[in-house]
């Protein structure tokens, strides 16, 4: 079962990883977007981290919620609402619960990508965050290292397609070529639940 402490630190490695790839994630979005959503994601998880320590939420449900509506009130451009969107409705639909299965996560976290690809109007293959996301979720029914695979597989072919969606789009064939900062985030985000069940599991190993 995953409590509110599998969910904090679920925030509080995204957090991490973010702020270790921040340069990287505005190189990648450097010549296809506006070069800032490393920066961007970078403050709004800052954010995250620290409401978390100030209101702590008992509940892996309130614990996404409250993530998603700083990263909605910090973060510029599209990526607050859309990480915003995505982790509030995934948290609303976990609930009041004070553990959930790792099946409800994942069909949970199918909510939250539906209203990401509503939100955004983006299908998988348009080169957004959309083409790392799905194939995570498809994988989180067999492992947590199984959706983090996927998602960075799903990022790097991101890398031969043309956008179709976002700031990219307007590029055209120029968009070619480049590896979406959308998908590479959120491998990044998919890569640090991983992470958090590892350290779940080494935690219960020590406990036995």
């Amino acid at each position: 079962m995953l409590d509110a402490d599998f969910f904090r630190r679920w925030m509080t490695a995204t957090a991490a990883a973010v702020d270790r790839e921040a340069e990287r994630l505005t190189a990648l979005d450097s010549p296809i977007g506006d070069a800032d959503h490393g920066s961007n994601l970078q403050r709004g998880f800052t954010a995250v981290v620290a409401a978390l320590a100030k209101e702590s939420p008992e509940t892996p449900g309130a614990i996404l919620v409250l993530s998603g509506r700083q990263l909605i009130s910090t973060v510029g451009g599209a990526s607050g609402p859309l990480y915003g969107t995505l982790l509030r409705r995934t948290g609303k639909a976990l609930g009041d619960a004070d553990e959930v299965t790792e099946e409800q996560l994942t069909d949970a976290l199918r909510t939250g990508v539906d209203a990401v690809m509503t939100l955004g109007g983006a299908a998988p293959g348009d080169k957004t965050m959309i083409d790392a996301l799905v194939p995570a979720v498809d994988a989180l029914g067999d492992s947590f290292a199984a959706a983090r695979a996927a998602a960075e597989q799903g990022a790097l072919a991101t890398t031969p397609l043309q956008a179709r969606k976002g700031r990219a789009s307007y590029l055209g064939e120029r968009s070619i070529g480049h590896q979406d900062p959308g998908a590479t985030s959120s491998a990044l985000l998919i890569a640090a639940l991983d992470e958090a069940a590892a350290a779940s599991d080494a935690s219960e190993a020590a406990d036995e």
